[in-house]
């Protein structure tokens, strides 16, 4: 009981995370940018260690606001790139500014003369040191960011299936693609600091990913991916105590299980479903 009371506040962190990012994936995967979330995070890390070779203390609101102002300039990137180069891939664009971002922190780390271990930190996360104010904190910008997204859902989900022919309705597709990237940094700032990179692109890509193998509908694919979210979350901190493991990577191992076993279960379905149609019978027209 006392190791259960301890996994609660990871457990109920995972909750928020599954909320908004099997969201976001939705969106992240019609738009073909599935490294976004990643080139974000190390785009905040620069940030942060800008802020380190500033003074500033790591942990305080400095630097926080620091690496939010990085990630607002990576928003701004690709909102404009997209737009003006059509024949280049986005991902592209996204593969270059994440190289540059992680090599830039090297060489800005390579000056700092402490608090670097800070910066690990908040690339691996550590889930199960999540507090009870962070918790809460993460709750109420997520469900603002939320609410931002459904007053304006029907605009970002108009860009993200169709961006072509939204541009022709005259949506104007550059702003509402900052805002969808700077609200994205917001969540991407706050999340990985708290699960790590590999464990924050788990929730953003893996449930979307299994939910699009049996629905076409977003709304039923938001369904799919929050339950599927919740219920790896559950599993993966039972098996990490059960067995013994680190509680982040166990849950990014139970996505990995329970998606191969979406894709299995999809597969004999569908093939189910091909059996019923060939076995039906061929009704004879007699004269």
């Amino acid at each position: 009981m006392e190791i259960l009371q301890f996994l609660i506040l990871p457990f109920i962190a995972s909750l928020i995370l599954t909320g908004i990012h099997a969201y976001l994936g939705v969106h992240v995967v019609e738009r073909g940018v599935i490294f976004v979330d990643l080139a974000l995070a190390q785009i905040a890390a620069l940030g942060a260690t800008i802020a380190i070779l500033l003074g500033m203390d790591p942990h305080g609101g400095g630097a926080y606001w620091m690496s939010l102002g990085f990630t607002f300039i990576g928003a701004l990137i690709f909102s404009l790139v997209r737009s003006r180069h059509k024949r280049i891939p986005l991902e592209a664009f996204i593969g270059i500014t994440y190289a540059v971002a992680s090599a830039a922190a090297i060489l800005a780390m390579s000056k700092a003369t402490g608090e670097t271990e800070h910066l690990k930190d908040m690339l691996v996360g550590n889930i199960l040191a999540v507090s009870q104010r962070e918790v809460i904190k993460t709750a109420i910008l997520y469900g603002c960011i939320g609410l931002f997204h459904f007053i304006f859902r029907k605009r970002f989900l108009a860009i993200s299936l169709n961006h072509d022919e939204s541009e022709k309705l005259g949506f104007n597709v550059r702003l509402w693609d900052f805002l969808f990237y700077a609200s994205f940094g917001f969540v991407v700032t706050s999340s990985v600091a708290i699960a790590g990179v590999l464990l924050v692109f788990c929730y953003l890509v893996v449930p979307s990913v299994g939910a699009m193998l049996f629905a076409d509908r977003i709304g039923t694919r938001l369904a799919i991916g929050w339950t599927m979210g919740t219920l790896v979350s559950a599993l993966g901190c039972y098996f990490s105590v059960f067995f013994d493991l680190p509680t982040g990577a166990t849950i990014v191992c139970t996505f990995g299980a329970v998606l191969v076993c979406m894709a299995i279960a999809k597969t004999l379905f569908f093939k189910a479903r091909s059996g019923e149609k060939k076995a039906e019978p061929v009704k004879m027209v007699t004269r």
